[in-house]
């Protein structure tokens, strides 16, 4: 009889719903989970430090979401329409959002970065987004191009990073190195009366803005009229209960919510100016500027009853100095670590977020993070993956929660010793 990971290797291509591609051997199949701790359906126990790529900062089956979503299902799923959970939600984020003046659900931040640069192009009728490279902003089509480029091209050339999309990519989206302000400030004032937007990750992936990055970014996108687009997919409500507008002081003129924000269940928003946000209405159908917006199962009362109890949980007091507390720690342990065994490595992130990049030169955006050794990293992942660690094998990033404290760590860094001993 087939196991439950020959099961998932015959019916997904490379066995999983996407990027982890483990080896056959430490292939899984995830039964439950609680806290920051995980258990397969063969019993076997992992340390979590992916925490569904970043979407349960609360923690797995967080009391106080459980009770929400268990309150609400029997009142049914979902309705296409404006419910009480959606409203007081979007009544939330339009309390702590500076750049919300009105907003609207869909389903995932894929979906919530793709209406930001649909929302730029109808506003400035201007047909390009200029992007950086190494950014990821969901599965859309600019989300993905320059992402993993294996020979990058020449600025702001882009690159489509995979098929079928190449065809529109060329066209329409631009491409800067992130943390170079004079190279994306000439970029922008040489296509100024073609780029509708630039979309940023204020920190992208775990490469942390330089000082006056943001502030610069915001200044000449407001100098060329071509609007700020911020993808706060990773970084709303976890580096701060803000995101990174309260975090960096800097705001966007249009934001994508995701993942944290759902408390682990499916959700996205997107919101700005209004002015820009009355693009959406459907008393517009029909002119030039209107933009279709419709999700059905964005915000459905389960995920956003879910979300009400996250952010009551995040706005507890003390709760992002701890959670910035504990990402000092894990990333100081992994420095520790790394200088004992005399590895030559950076360790960045900020926040509760943490990355190992096997490269004696700091990492400031995509093009130094290629310097690493990629092969080194991905063994050490598998590494951990082998010594009851769950996370993605990529490696771009660990994931701590809530649910995480420094006993946890410690237990992490222990494995994380032993798995750097072998590809030391």
């Amino acid at each position: 009889m087939a196991t439950m990971s020959e099961r998932a290797q015959a019916v997904f291509p490379a066995g999983s719903n996407g990027e982890f591609n483990l080896p056959p051997e430490l292939a899984i199949v995830i039964a439950r989970g609680r806290g920051c701790e995980l258990w397969d359906s063969a019993g076997r126990h992992f340390l979590d430090f992916s925490m569904g790529w970043g979407s349960v900062l609360v923690g797995h089956a967080r009391p106080e979401v459980v009770d929400a979503v268990t309150a609400q299902a029997p009142q049914g799923s979902n309705y296409a329409y404006v419910t009480e959970a959606s409203l007081a939600l979007a009544e939330e984020i339009l309390r702590v959002s500076p750049a919300c003046e009105a907003l609207r659900f869909c389903a995932s931040g894929t979906e919530a970065t793709m209406y930001c640069q649909r929302l730029a192009r109808a506003f400035t009728g201007r047909p390009k987004i200029l992007k950086f490279e190494g950014a990821y902003h969901g599965a859309n089509e600019v989300g993905v191009t320059s992402l993993f480029p294996a020979d990058p091209p020449d600025f702001p050339e882009p690159d489509p990073t995979g098929g079928g999309i190449a065809h529109m990519v060329k066209r329409d989206v631009l491409v800067a190195p992130y943390n170079d302000l004079e190279a994306t400030r000439a970029i922008i004032d040489a296509h100024r009366h073609e780029i509708a937007g630039v979309i940023v990750e204020p920190l992208q992936r775990c490469t942390p803005p330089e000082p006056g990055f943001l502030e610069g970014l915001r200044a000449a996108t407001r100098a060329a009229e071509v609007l700020l687009l911020y993808d706060e997919v990773v970084t709303g409500f976890r580096l701060a209960y803000g995101g990174a507008q309260e975090y960096y002081g800097v705001v966007p003129d249009l934001i994508a919510y995701g993942k944290a924000l759902g408390g682990g269940y499916p959700i996205g928003a997107f919101g700005g100016r209004r002015e820009i946000m009355d693009a959406v209405r459907e008393d517009r159908l029909g002119d030039r500027d209107y933009v279709w917006v419709a999700s059905t199962l964005g915000g459905n009362p389960v995920s956003t009853a879910a979300a009400g109890a996250a952010l009551e949980v995040f706005r507890r007091p003390g709760t992002y100095a701890r959670l910035h507390g504990l990402g000092d720690y894990l990333r100081q342990g992994l420095r520790r670590a790394l200088r004992e065994r005399q590895v030559v490595a950076q360790v960045i992130g900020d926040g509760p977020l943490a990355q190992v990049v096997f490269s004696p030169a700091p990492v400031r955006d995509y093009r130094s993070t290629r310097k690493g050794d990629a092969a080194k990293g991905r063994a050490l992942m598998l590494g951990l993956f082998a010594r009851g660690v769950f996370l993605n094998p990529m490696g771009t990033k660990l994931y701590l929660s809530i649910a995480h404290d420094e006993a946890v760590c410690d237990d992490f860094l222990e494995r994380f010793d032993d798995a750097l001993a072998e590809v030391a």
